[in-house]
């Protein structure tokens, strides 16, 4: 057995002192292919420090060899020590043959600092020096994709695919499908998310061809892939929300509020799950549920504002409206000031009969609704029921200007304006 061979038994074996012992005596006495073999499985044991002692004592002999300047670079990147092995692989010069190698490595490491014009020229570089290397390929359609740029990268992944369609550990059909997706053309995409899983079967690639599908408006295909990954792996969380959205795209709101329910069981935490059942419920007509729904989501996060507006519209159906004044004066709505909080008070108040406040929240509201056709009407026919007949008529004009074949606003606004109402 040689030295190395006997040094990597020791390390494997868990006989770190005497690894240690004849390291030691490699460093000292070793030949210059001993350091190197014995650097190289240092650095594959993750013992990166005596690989590094290893290489620099060779550089000391070979001072201008590239190959031993890579392999410090890349120990120094391991290490964290990233801006010394940018000013070591810059030293590379062009005709060293490992100058491709140290361009690759400089680019990742300046992609890594947001240095994307100098790393897209660096690849650019590496790509002349090494025209028909796949992994300069795959590095240029990483920057580009880093950055959004769908067509470049597109170019590089399928110059890629052209050889081999894994690289570094990567599907790049399903890096391609991610890149169209994430970009809004999810119908491009389902092609190569199916060509990945037909590869290999990976449950983030399944989500994303279910989501993506989902996106297309391809709703039973996302179903049924939603489905298979639930089959897979019924604790993966996030594919509970969209699956119920997939059914109620398909108008099953049934197996929609099931859903969400048993999301519910998974993640109990989940405002948004809540949130969802709650606008569900609604839909099917069970007002009691929508609001347990909805004040646990209100429980969750106090401040959650959508859950506030859907839970005034519950009350406001079920006339509970001394909930919806109450929660429309909750501190942190009334410091975020959202206006519909405003209307909804008003037809609270406008109910309990206190009308000097209804008033008060339907001219705040004003401001923030004066096109809206539904608050002008409450608005209106409020000041009507007041006695307020010029804001009225200034209030239904408006009205018919937006909606001039309205025959009841015309109808209303003729008496308003004819003073004999």
């Amino acid at each position: 057995m040689d030295k190395v061979e006997k040094i990597v038994t020791m390390l494997e074996n868990g006989q770190h002192k005497q690894a240690k012992a004849e390291y030691n005596e490699v460093l000292k006495n070793g030949t210059a292919d001993e350091k190197y073999l014995l650097g190289e499985k240092l650095v594959q044991l993750g013992f990166l420090e005596e690989a590094k002692a290893l290489i620099e004592d060779l550089l000391e002999l070979y001072p201008d060899e590239g190959e031993l300047l890579v392999m410090l670079a890349e120990i120094l990147v391991d290490i964290g020590k990233d801006e010394e092995a940018v000013l070591i692989l810059e030293k590379i010069p062009e005709y060293d043959p490992s100058f491709g190698q140290a361009l690759l490595l400089l680019a990742d490491l300046y992609q890594v600092q947001g240095l994307y014009e100098v790393c897209e020229q660096k690849l650019e570089k590496a790509k002349e020096i090494l025209p028909d290397e796949v992994i300069v390929d795959f590095a240029l359609g990483e920057l580009y994709y880093e950055q959004g740029e769908v067509l470049k990268a597109m170019q590089a992944y399928e110059s890629v695919l052209k050889k081999t369609d894994e690289l570094a550990g990567v599907n790049i059909n399903a890096r391609i499908a991610e890149l169209l997706s994430t970009s809004g053309a999810f119908e491009d995409a389902l092609p190569y998310f199916e060509k990945a899983l037909d590869a290999k079967l990976e449950i983030n690639c399944l989500f994303g061809y279910a989501f993506t599908a989902l996106q297309a408006g391809f709703s039973r295909q996302a179903i049924e892939k939603f489905l298979e990954l639930k089959e897979l792996d019924p604790d993966y969380n996030t594919l509970y929300l969209p699956l119920a959205k997939a059914y109620e795209q398909e108008a099953e709101f049934e197996k929609s509020f099931e859903v969400i329910k048993e999301a519910i069981h998974h993640d109990e935490l989940n405002k948004a799950l809540y949130l969802y059942g709650g606008k569900l419920a609604l839909k099917l007509g069970k007002e009691e549920e929508a609001t347990q729904f909805l004040q646990t989501a209100l429980e969750l996060d106090p401040d959650y504002l959508e859950a506030a507006l859907a839970l005034n519209w519950v009350w406001l159906g079920l006339e509970k409206y001394q909930n919806v004044i109450e929660l429309c004066n909750r501190d942190a709505f009334k410091e975020e000031a959202e206006p519909r909080f405003f209307w909804d008070a008003a037809r609270a108040y406008q109910e309990l009969e206190n009308y000097p406040e209804a008033l008060n929240q339907y001219e705040r509201a004003y401001t923030f609704f004066k096109e809206d056709e539904a608050f002008l009407s409450d608005y209106g026919y409020f000041l009507i029921e007041e006695g307020k007949t010029d804001r009225a008529a200034e209030i239904f004009k408006q009205l018919v200007t937006n909606n001039p074949t309205n025959e009841e606003y015309l109808d209303l606004l003729e008496r308003l304006t004819d003073r004999s109402f």
